[in-house]
């Protein structure tokens, strides 16, 4: 699923369109985000994609939900 990714002023955040859901992400798996598992503070878990360390953010990505 197509996932925006961005940087607010409380921490990072998930917008998934196709829900009309934004979430906050409570936990990285990476310390670098990409490449593992993060959570949002619904619960959900998603797989983000492997991606260099200092890819600039917004971005859209597509992510697998676990």
């Amino acid at each position: 699923m197509k996932v925006m990714i961005r940087r607010t002023e409380k921490g990072l955040s998930a917008y998934v369109a196709k829900k009309d859901l934004e979430e906050a992400i409570v936990e990285i798996e990476n310390e670098a985000l990409w490449g593992g598992k993060v959570t949002l503070a619904n619960g959900w878990q998603l797989e983000l994609p492997a991606m260099a360390a200092d890819t600039p953010l917004p971005i859209t990505v597509e992510a697998r939900k676990l």
